[in-house]
């Protein structure tokens, strides 16, 4: 199996994604979030598929998040809105996004990653 993960090289939570992917012999392309972000399109595909929230693809504890004040804002916005927005910054979304075209995940938890991508 081979997937796509987004991540931010820096991210600790992203880095442990990658080490348990390794570990457990999945291959990935990793595509930096910051350097090439996912399109607009990219990301309403990533949503569809994941079958989460919107909001939980925003990355709320990020420094991004608090400046731009979006915590009123996603609770108020269209999910066009939310797209764009999604798109317009890579350190707005919640990392690592792993996919393998089917299914997506959002974040880490190692029993998440067990179910999906072992």
């Amino acid at each position: 199996m081979s997937v796509t993960i987004y991540e931010y090289p820096k991210c600790s939570t992203c880095r442990n994604a990658k080490k348990w992917l390794d570990e457990h012999n999945v291959e990935y392309n990793a595509i930096h979030i910051v350097e090439n972000p996912p399109s607009k399109e990219e990301i309403k595909e990533l949503y569809e598929k994941s079958g989460l929230e919107l909001k939980k693809f925003f990355n709320t504890s990020g420094k991004k998040y608090r400046e731009l004040g979006l915590k009123d804002k996603v609770a108020s916005a269209s999910n066009e809105e939310l797209f764009e927005l999604l798109a317009s910054a890579g350190m707005l979304l919640k990392r690592p996004i792993v996919t393998d075209g089917e299914k997506v995940t959002v974040g880490f938890k190692d029993e998440m990653f067990q179910k999906e991508w072992k």
